[in-house]
């Protein structure tokens, strides 16, 4: 990977599309900015200097350099809220079952390969380069178990000018197909802590502004036990106000008995998964240490919560990772758009690689906008393209708690940002230039955006930029 730098600013002209301002879900559309011949100028230290239509471009900008799409699109970076690094090469693994079988046949297997350096070195590359040709800006990345594959998806992502928050995949429990990621908890402690310290907010110092943050992570409830999340909650209270992170996954599989959900309860003897991840984790959902919960903890999937834990979430300002394609593939079901979003709950997107199969972000809110549209009854709902496009970017921000700093493109904002080139990808092209518009203008905008985000594919992003500066895979 290589990074390109400019040392002045610089003019980009296309169609400019973005969710202007800090609206919630429901107010994305009122947001929407739609500008068919848009220009935007970056700054010498990676802002944005100036959005608007081109013919209304400033005097004091005329001189700098300009890239123009030639009829194509300007839209942000997207924010991917939940990936794994060590499942690069497991999408479509078959494994024979749902989550839990899934896990042990497949997953553990393919994570115990990155103990072998080489083979953590090639991964890491590999993973930097698939999210950067899809546009992945920023990314909530579920880490590998071994320190040395940390290392090298961290090191790959500064050289390649990318914004990361992972943590290493935290065992103290599991079945034998993951013995290899499996550590005492005294080690697991030791190893987050280090992975703390040299990884987080390494850049600038500041996790306000910093490219690469780090996360604690343990994989799921199954995966540690109760004296091990007292231990992390201990943790965490002494990072958090360091901006350190909190992810993993709630509430996936509701298989009666076997199931993830039904398993974590019959374990615990909690009232509810989220109890496990908010100090409560003791029988009866008593209180046995500090809660997990806050502004920088975000939980994938959720497909199967309770209204109570829903409340949770928002009150404690939680977010979630919606993960609609791997959802598919792993039989986990839907999770309830409208009653989710009606508690007030930040819903970001996740690809979920390798469970997911999609890398570029408007694919999966092409899985998004089908699997809800296909809600039963009054659940179904057509999402508007705002607000898939706000999932995607501006909601992934909030989500890890870097709204203002990028998600969209008001100026003052750090300059990530796409190029997309239609005639790159013929069917797109296709699609956007024979596309029935309404004379309505305000349906013909989201008209040409829903196609633009559903028709996508990765030959179209031609420029991925981060404050400012393009990324470009070798």
């Amino acid at each position: 990977m290589s990074v390109a730098a400019t040392s002045l600013g610089h003019v980009y002209l296309g169609h400019v599309f973005h969710v202007t301002g800090s609206p919630t879900l429901a107010e994305a559309p009122a947001h929407l900015v739609s500008l068919p011949q848009g220009a935007l100028v970056t700054a010498s230290d990676g802002t944005i200097a100036w959005v608007g239509r081109a013919a209304d471009l400033p005097a004091g900008f005329s001189s700098l350099p300009v890239t123009d799409t030639g009829g194509g699109f300007i839209l942000p970076g997207f924010v991917d809220t939940h990936i794994h690094f060590p499942q690069t090469y497991s999408t479509d693994a078959y494994g024979g079952g749902q989550l839990l079988e899934w896990l042990d046949n497949c997953v553990f297997p393919a994570e115990t390969r990155l103990q072998d350096d080489e083979f953590a070195a090639a991964i890491a590359r590999d993973f930097t380069r698939r999210r950067t040709a899809a546009g992945t800006t920023s990314a909530l990345v579920f880490g590998s178990a071994f320190p040395h594959a940390q290392d090298a998806l961290f090191a790959e992502s500064e050289r390649a000018g990318l914004r990361l928050v992972s943590g290493r995949g935290i065992q103290t429990v599991g079945p034998e197909s993951a013995s290899a990621l499996v550590t005492s908890e005294a080690r697991a402690l030791d190893l987050v802590g280090d992975e703390i310290s040299r990884w987080h907010a390494r850049d600038t110092g500041d996790p306000r502004t910093a490219l690469l943050q780090v996360a604690v992570v343990p994989r799921f409830s199954l995966s540690v036990t109760p004296h091990t999340l007292a231990a992390l909650g201990e943790l965490y209270d002494g990072v958090r106000g360091d901006g350190v992170y909190f992810h993993s996954h709630l509430n996936e599989n509701n298989r009666p008995e076997t199931g993830e959900i039904d398993v974590v309860k019959a374990i615990y003897q909690v009232e509810n998964y989220l109890d496990t991840y908010d100090g409560k984790f003791l029988p009866g959902s008593v209180v046995g240490g500090s809660s997990l919960l806050g502004r920088r903890s975000i939980l994938a999937h959720a497909v199967h919560c309770e209204d109570v834990e829903l409340s949770r979430l928002a009150e404690t300002g939680s977010s979630i990772a919606h993960c609609p394609t791997s959802q598919q593939f792993l039989g986990s079901g839907t999770m309830p758009w409208t009653r989710t979003t009606g508690f007030g709950v930040n819903v970001a997107l996740g690809s979920d690689i390798g469970a997911g199969d999609e890398w570029l972000m408007s694919r999966v809110l092409n899985d998004c906008f089908k699997v809800h549209l296909s809600e039963p009854g009054d659940a179904g709902l057509s999402i508007s393209p705002a607000e898939l496009l706000f999932t995607a970017t501006l909601a992934g921000a909030r989500a890890l708690d870097m709204e203002e700093r990028y998600g969209n493109l008001d100026v003052g904002k750090d300059a990530d940002f796409l190029l997309i080139e239609p005639d790159r990808w013929e069917p797109l092209a296709a699609v956007l230039a024979n596309g029935i518009r309404a004379d309505d203008e305000a349906m013909a905008t989201d008209q040409t955006l829903f196609a633009l985000l559903m028709a996508l594919r990765q030959p179209a992003i031609t420029g991925v930029f981060v404050r400012g500066r393009r990324v470009t895979a070798p």
